[in-house]
């Protein structure tokens, strides 16, 4: 019956010995007694079924089948060395394709400052962005995506997360709108009016139709687009509402003729999180894209981040 194949520090001592092939020059290079090491030669002699080295007078010599193991030993203990220690990283020499999920919002204008930090620090990496669609964690698990920037109550199984920070739902609409010049929006004036939805990027308003539905109520909906930025420029021409995250549109009415008011109902709080697949947790090259990220969300003057610092 053949043996089990030794264990991995039994081979570096049979290294050690094939290299030095002397036993007192090998212990004091592992670390250990002469006689401890004779023991291991013992093992290493009964599970190759061979001497492997010979004494002969003041020196050993290498018996043919020891001679034949050197190089393909050493080999094999570099590589599982390799694999134990993991791959280095050295951004000035990456080329990986890293890759990022949130919506067009944060394309526009978290990316730019994204692709300068990257470009400065990697020069030979990629990025890729994807839009996010709310719930699709498999663009993470099964899809190969590093990092998504979505709101959540909670981090997913298998996935781990940075909080961003958090603000609340709004009710946005251009400074003309009749309901504008009113101090305060009303429970029936916000479902009697039309409506726009977000679909792109995380989940903002799916909790309205419940709300709503409490009160025996339900708006209505006139467009459905997945971009920020078609939404907002629409609103901004058009008698539509609009629901969106209070940072956003803190920044939206400071470059445009928009409004916002506070929901005439209880809203959840928007948590922002930053999220990635355990699977990713421990490498070194995605450890340094997501510091990457933090970083720049962190001197994001358009992210959460920034208005819950203000």
């Amino acid at each position: 019956m053949p043996q089990p194949p030794p264990n991995l520090n039994l081979l570096r001592s049979l290294d050690a010995l094939l290299e030095t092939r002397n036993l007192t020059l090998a212990a004091t290079m592992l670390g250990l007694t002469q006689s401890a090491l004779s023991r291991q030669l013992a093992q290493l002699r009964s599970q190759f079924d061979d001497p492997l080295l010979i004494r002969e007078g003041q020196r050993f010599l290498l018996t043919q089948r020891a001679e034949a193991m050197r190089g393909p030993l050493k080999a094999t203990l570099l590589a599982l060395e390799a694999i134990i220690d993991g791959p280095g990283f050295d951004a000035a020499t990456c080329a990986r394709t890293f890759s990022i999920a949130g919506s067009d919002y944060l394309a526009d204008h978290m990316l730019p400052l994204l692709v300068a930090a990257v470009a400065a620090n990697a020069p030979r990496a990629g990025l890729a962005f994807h839009l996010w669609e709310p719930g699709y964690y498999r663009l993470l698990s099964d899809e190969g995506v590093d990092l998504v920037a979505t709101i959540a109550d909670t981090v997913p199984d298998n996935l781990h997360g940075r909080a961003m920070g958090e603000d609340r739902p709004v009710c946005a609409m251009r400074a003309t709108h009749p309901l504008a010049r009113q101090p305060a929006l009303t429970l029936a004036d916000y479902a009697r009016w039309p409506h726009a939805r977000i679909t792109g990027g995380s989940d903002k308003d799916g909790f309205v139709e419940q709300a709503l539905a409490r009160q025996g109520l339900r708006r209505d909906v006139r467009l459905t687009v997945p971009f920020f930025s078609s939404a907002l420029r629409i609103v901004g021409d058009n008698d539509l509402l609009l629901t969106i995250p209070e940072h956003i549109a803190i920044k939206m009415a400071a470059r445009a003729p928009v409004v916002w008011r506070p929901l005439p109902f209880e809203a959840p709080v928007y948590r922002y999180w930053l999220l990635w697949h355990a699977r990713n947790h421990h490498d070194p090259a995605h450890q340094w894209f997501r510091h990457q990220v933090f970083d720049v969300l962190h001197r994001f003057d358009h992210g959460v981040t920034h208005f819950n610092a203000e």
